[in-house]
């Protein structure tokens, strides 16, 4: 019989288990890996559609701009439109940011919580960096944004022994002490951002614009 510590998450799942048969104990462990693995293909499915295009925020705040001149309504028009992302954009950082990252930590074994950070935070900041590139740059991030995430999934789900609990609850419990880095990769992301929209909006005032298949691509999704 397997000692179990009755506090905790942890301890529950242990005692849980331990009332159970070994085959049973089998058949729980494989079904929460499967719900968990499906659970991170949709959530990589939904994320990479939305990450990887380069106008994600559709606020519409263009709607106030009353100017009749074509430069002074292009740069109020692009004013508005930078504003919009430096407001609403280091929301949906965060939470990709956060969400990403718990899914690794679930996923991964034999990474420290610090790697872990640092592959999230790369991933997400090379994905939104692509979005920028003019021409193909969208439709690579498509594939970074597919691609990668998966391709971590597929080098865990090779090492029998990946799901552990007892790991995956050391993992959280361990995250509250990366706190500074976690701030610190937040906002490398989201000045990043700022900068390659800051250089977005002059070129759109020297009319550098976009490929139009990349527009018309972005209206489609």
């Amino acid at each position: 019989m397997v000692e179990v510590n009755p506090t905790g998450f942890l301890g529950l799942y242990k005692a849980f288990l331990a009332q159970l048969p070994e085959w049973t104990q089998n058949f729980v462990t494989l079904f929460l890996l499967v719900i968990l693995v499906v659970i991170y293909a949709v959530f990589i499915w939904k994320f990479y559609r939305f990450i990887s295009k380069k106008n994600i925020i559709k606020l519409n705040l263009k709607q106030y701009n009353t100017s009749s001149h074509p430069f002074l309504t292009k740069l109020f028009e692009g004013g508005l439109s930078f504003i919009e992302y430096i407001i609403v954009l280091p929301f949906f950082i965060l939470l990709w940011f956060a969400v990403f990252t718990l899914f690794l930590v679930f996923l991964t074994n034999n990474l420290e919580v610090k790697a872990i950070l640092i592959i999230s935070a790369t991933i997400i900041a090379a994905i939104r960096l692509t979005t920028y590139i003019p021409r193909y740059g969208q439709e690579l991030a498509k594939e970074i944004a597919k691609l990668l995430p998966f391709t971590l999934l597929a080098i865990s789900i090779t090492n029998p022994n990946f799901f552990s609990v007892e790991r995956i609850t050391t993992n959280l419990n361990l995250i509250p002490n990366f706190f500074g880095e976690i701030l610190v990769y937040f906002l490398f992301i989201t000045i990043l951002e700022i900068i390659l929209r800051l250089f977005d909006f002059i070129f759109s005032l020297l009319g550098v614009e976009d490929d139009p298949l990349s527009k018309e691509e972005d209206e489609e999704e």
